[in-house]
């Protein structure tokens, strides 16, 4: 079956009443046929019917053997890292995430965990990063908001001559366009209130194991710590995953617009898009996923600069976050990044001129219009 049709049949209804929609199962708790006896359902912490059919239907568009819904990315995100114990190592890009960076170096730093931030654009560089304890490599591509790839095939390889896990963040491009589960990786995560939901109105995360017996260790973590995704939004990130495959060609074809027209206008210093010609990571990406995405960043002259364009945007909108219908845009080193050291920052080139664009499914021509205007005064000095 194509994807675009596992797409639209997830969450359709199979019970004998008829109903196309997946009822939405708002219980606490559930009734036992008889003492040792259970229909499978207990309690909603560990597991509900609408939340079910929503992590079936994630492991079937990633191609994983089970998925869990998280009541946030960072609760995915936070699931994950609760698979290792004090004195193990991890291995992360170094641009991932500023939320991902923030609870590694300040909350499992505490409890022993051990991080090391590397280019993971630099494939020598991971596998110079391996210990004897390393646990997992951890990757993000593209990654956040330097749209910098990751040789996922090279990093399957490392993590397996180390007998760790592969994991890898694949909010940006979404099953639609990359599935890291085929390549070898062993867990997928996404902020699932990104692309997956895709309008800004819900918040969720998502994690998928390519084998069952690590995918029994996530839900063991997930059942215990509760960080469960309810009933009402499964079943609202159900109906909007249904239209996952027509949105993402959009965005895709809209930030290629938008990149290019950025690339040709004369206040733009850089831009940073894996489908522009002469990004150092093109070839790699279009060996490993079918679309770039809706995601790109570019830098301005100064502080100065960059601040102008935020204030002078109309259709685009000022806002953190990504992955909505809306064209949203936002200055990571004061906001997604903010918890990121400055001098790690400045060296990354998460400047306070570096702007990220989550690109919308407006008209292209409208985005561009708008952001022709607010960059109007800075071409013209």
């Amino acid at each position: 079956m194509k994807f675009e049709s596992k797409t639209v049949h997830i969450g359709v209804c199979t019970d004998d009443t008829g109903a196309i929609s997946t009822p939405i199962y708002q219980s606490a708790t559930f009734r036992h046929p008889a003492l040792g006896q259970s229909t499978g359902y207990d309690y909603t912490r560990s597991q509900n019917p609408t939340r079910k059919v929503l992590e079936e239907g994630i492991a079937r568009l990633e191609e994983g053997a089970a998925g869990y819904a998280f009541s946030s990315g960072m609760a995915a995100v936070t699931a994950v890292l609760m698979l290792y114990a004090a004195g193990d190592h991890v291995i992360v890009v170094e641009d991932c995430y500023g939320g991902t960076y923030r609870v590694l170096d300040q909350v499992f730093a505490r409890f022993g965990l051990s991080v090391t931030f590397v280019d993971g654009s630099n494939t020598r560089e991971v596998a110079q990063a391996v210990q004897h304890n390393t646990r997992a490599i951890i990757v993000e591509t593209p990654t956040n908001p330097l749209m910098k790839i990751a040789d996922i095939r090279a990093m399957v390889e490392l993590a397996k001559a180390a007998d760790a896990h592969c994991i890898v963040d694949n909010t940006f491009l979404t099953p639609y366009f990359q599935r890291p589960l085929t390549l070898g990786a062993d867990l997928v995560i996404h902020s699932g209130t990104k692309y997956l939901a895709g309008h800004n109105d819900l918040v969720c995360g998502l994690v998928v194991a390519r084998e069952a017996e690590l995918a029994e260790q996530v839900k063991y973590i997930q059942n215990s710590t509760g960080a469960i995704l309810s009933p009402n939004d499964s079943w609202l990130l159900m109906r909007s995953m249904k239209t996952l495959a027509l949105r993402m060609e959009k965005h895709n074809a809209n930030a290629l617009a938008v990149a290019e027209w950025l690339a040709g206008h004369p206040a733009v210093k850089a831009v940073y898009y894996p489908g522009l010609t002469g990004h150092p990571g093109k070839c790699i990406h279009e060996s490993q996923a079918t679309g770039y995405g809706g995601m790109l960043s570019f830098t301005v002259a100064g502080a100065r600069e960059a601040a102008a364009v935020l204030e002078k945007v109309k259709l685009v909108r000022f806002a953190e976050s990504l992955g909505g219908v809306e064209t949203l845009i936002t200055l990571p080193a004061v906001q997604t990044h903010a918890d990121v050291p400055p001098a790690v920052r400045e060296r990354l080139g998460i400047t306070d001129r570096l702007l990220r664009l989550s690109v919308g499914i407006e008209a292209a021509e409208d985005i561009i219009a708008d952001l022709a205007q607010a960059l109007e005064w800075q071409a013209a000095e």
